[in-house]
């Protein structure tokens, strides 16, 4: 088979995934691998490599590495590496969910960052970059992604405006803003910054040859993984919306315009000239896991009928406080009253969760967004008819299947972007 292809990566905290495209943006092959067979310590920046080498073995496997014209990385947002000028490694990296507890360096973000930014609280990516400058002389402090795209092209001095977001970049102005350095970060630590899907080089570097990348294979800037999961379900519209039904609940539209209301969580990333708004509850699928074992929710799913309301009304937690759409960390769980029926007690968790989903497509709305037009769904709540129906009724807009869940996908398609913005792919 011959023709151009591209080739989205992403990186996450379970493993690597490769996927390419042919210039249609159909799926050609993909191929992935588990962390924890490369390295328990997700800390360390060599254990993302290794899991990502055997991916991309089994993808080269498959298609020729030279028909490659484009690829771009996703990684997880808030993951902060420093390194030297070579892009060695000077330290463990500080993952998305690792807190910062210099509590000055917190105070000093708080005192002078807008409220509407993401780069609040101990786990964003400008606190922690301040930690490494605390500890360390980085050359550059550079988010997940970028190390991994560098791997390839050489350059470890650019990043993507999603990745950047935490990290206090304003992407309504696009450029870092003045208030960082009135928190005492050296700004120099911080990376150039372009728009997903720009190229920023070309797999030049030792391991791309090594794979058998041309020269000529453009490396094209990254996103996050959020935000390539969104971009990999089709999802294109003003309006268009996706639900992550996993461990917890997050809600995403397509809007026109930023949204941003950091009380709630809520922040936009920039998706060209468009913006994805999101929030996320604590509710979602831990409250069935904690409520029922393995295999019980679908067995008890087939005695709900999701025509009918339950009569209960729920706002299903494990624990108290939300974030989204209700922000209010004293929050407690409403379960009650619970019936002795299994069954009918999974219908109210079903409808209360489907509730809190739908007040929240109507917060983003109240809040500056477009009101919901369609939706499509991933996570592994999505495989459930049933739920699936008693959203439908809550939601009132069409349910479309989403093309794709694989994050790797919507990097890939940012490759895609690239590639034809560069004239190396004709669309």
């Amino acid at each position: 088979m011959t023709g151009k292809l591209v080739v989205g990566i992403d990186i996450g905290t379970s493993g690597a995934r490769a996927v390419a495209l042919d210039g249609s943006g159909a799926v050609l092959a993909q191929a992935s691998a588990k962390m924890a067979d490369h390295g328990a310590n997700l800390h360390e920046p060599c254990n993302w490599w290794r899991a990502l080498d055997a991916a991309l073995d089994g993808l080269f496997a498959e298609i020729d590495p030279k028909r490659v014209a484009a690829l771009a990385v996703d990684g997880t947002s808030g993951t902060m590496l420093p390194i030297d000028r070579f892009g060695r490694p000077l330290a463990d990296a500080l993952m998305y969910s690792d807190p910062v507890a210099d509590a000055n360096i917190l105070s000093a973000i708080s005192s002078v960052a807008p409220p509407e930014t993401a780069a609040h609280g101990p786990t964003s990516g400008l606190a922690k970059a301040m930690a490494f400058q605390k500890r360390m002389s980085p050359w550059k402090v550079v988010h997940q992604a970028d190390w991994i795209a560098g791997r390839f092209s050489g350059r470890f001095d650019v990043s993507d405006e999603n990745n950047a977001l935490k990290t206090g970049y304003d992407p309504v102005a696009r450029r870092w803003p003045d208030w960082i350095v009135a928190t005492g970060a050296d700004i120099l630590l911080l990376p150039e910054i372009v728009a997903p899907g720009t190229p920023v080089g070309h797999a030049v570097s030792e391991q791309a040859r090594g794979y058998g990348l041309s020269p000529e294979t453009l490396v094209v800037a990254g996103t996050t993984d959020g935000c390539a999961s969104f971009l990999a379900t089709g999802a294109a519209e003003i309006g268009d919306g996706v639900t992550a039904l996993g461990t917890s609940l997050t809600v995403k539209v397509l809007s026109d315009k930023p949204i941003f209301a950091a009380q709630y969580g809520l922040y936009s990333h920039r998706i060209g000239d468009r913006w994805l708004a999101g929030g996320a509850s604590n509710t979602g699928g831990k409250v069935l896991a904690h409520y029922f074992p393995d295999g019980a929710v679908a067995r008890l799913s087939e005695r709900i009928d999701p025509t009918q309301p339950s009569g209960l009304d729920y706002y299903p937690l494990v624990g108290k406080g939300e974030r989204f759409p209700v922000a209010d960390p004293d929050l407690a769980p409403r379960l009650e009253p619970r019936p002795d029926d299994d069954a009918k007690f999974l219908h109210g968790i079903f409808e209360g969760i489907a509730a809190i989903e739908t007040l929240g497509y109507e917060r983003l709305a109240e809040l500056g967004g477009p009101k919901l037009q369609t939706l499509r769904s991933v996570g592994g709540g999505a495989a459930n008819p049933v739920w699936s129906d008693i959203r439908k009724r809550k939601l009132g807009v069409p349910f479309l299947p989403a093309l794709s869940e694989e994050a790797a996908v919507g990097a890939a398609r940012l490759a895609l972007q690239g590639a034809i913005r560069a004239g190396a792919i004709r669309p």
